[in-house]
Parts: C-alpha cells; sequence; structure tokens
C-alpha cells in the first residue's frame, strides 16, 4: 500500500493520492493557518473507521443474506486535551435500512467491531469505541 502526498497551496494544504489514482484534500485546523481547503488528519482516521466497518457490515449482512437497502453512519468523537490530542471517545451510529433480522444485525456489529475491523482495531487501542444502531424498514 503506497500512498503520495504533494503540498497544494499555503502552509498545511496537501493532496494525497493512492496507487489507484484516488485523491483526497487535507488541511490544517484554522487556528494553526490551516485553509479549510480539506479534511484534517484526524478527520480523516474516522473516514477510515467508518469506511472500514461500513464496508465489514454491508458484506457480513450481505452473506447473512439479509436485505439491507441502505446503510448510513455518523460518527462523533471526543479528543484529549494534552499533547498529543489523540480520540478519547468516539461514537458511532448506524442507521440501517430493510427488513432485517435485528439478531443478525447484532452479530454483524460484533464481529465488525471484534474481528473483522483493521481501523477499529487500532484505534481502539487508544480510544473508547462505541457503536449503536437503529433499524428502518
Amino acid at each position: 500500500m503506497e500512498i503520495n502526498l504533494i503540498r497544494k497551496s499555503g502552509k498545511f494544504n496537501f493532496e494525497a493520492e493512492n496507487a489507484g489514482g484516488f485523491k483526497v484534500e487535507l488541511d490544517a485546523n484554522p487556528a494553526i493557518g490551516g485553509e479549510g481547503k480539506g479534511f484534517r488528519p484526524m478527520e480523516t482516521l474516522l473516514v477510515g473507521l467508518g469506511g472500514c466497518s461500513g464496508i465489514d457490515m454491508v458484506n457480513i449482512l450481505t452473506k447473512q443474506k439479509e436485505p439491507l437497502d441502505d446503510i448510513k453512519i455518523k460518527i462523533n468523537a471526543t479528543r484529549k486535551d494534552a499533547e498529543p490530542a489523540i480520540f478519547e471517545v468516539i461514537d458511532i451510529h448506524f442507521s440501517l435500512y430493510g427488513m432485517l433480522s435485528e439478531q443478525k444485525v447484532k452479530r454483524a456489529l460484533d464481529l465488525t467491531f471484534d474481528k473483522y475491523c483493521s481501523v477499529s482495531n487500532i484505534l481502539g487501542r487508544s480510544a473508547t469505541i462505541n457503536f449503536s444502531y437503529s433499524l428502518h424498514s
């Protein structure tokens, strides 16, 4: 896995590109001179958590033959005041749409966060990750 970054403008505006040619813009907090031209690096960690856990949830529910029509993920996080300002608590909520079995959803969440999601495993070493869900038919 390789990621390349180039500085685009200002002091802190970077563009990251993966081997597939997909790009993400990054910038720093305006309090230290960022210009609001992209995600802050810590936000990209939350994007990774949402993407990783979302992919795992869809994959597991598909294997369980559950009729998942849609999924929405909302993440809120707090960081420690001390440097480095790492995540302290991360709350991730899944809104799941379809005629889903609550038992299978709970099993999928447990598998996602206990076994499969690599990003959750990494972030969970320094932060408390709480997950919740709501079902919508």
